[in-house]
């Protein structure tokens, strides 16, 4: 069981880059292509809030579990 994201997804449908997110979020560039790309191993609340207020979305909109790994 693995905690995955979908941020590249939320990106896409609002048609924003890594850029974009981060001048938006306040948050690194490094913390956004590390979601981006699945290669962070955790991640803040506050990195959490801020992703879901840019996209006005819920929790488990951003963040699933991956039952399969």
């Amino acid at each position: 069981m693995v905690v995955k994201n979908n941020l590249r997804v939320l990106m896409a449908k609002h048609k924003m880059n890594i850029k974009d997110v981060a001048e938006k979020t306040g948050l690194s560039r490094t913390t956004i292509s590390k979601l981006y790309n699945e290669q962070s191993t955790t991640i803040a609340f506050e990195t959490i809030y801020k992703l879901c207020t840019l996209f006005n979305c819920d929790v488990d909109d951003l963040l699933y579990i991956d039952d399969e790994k």
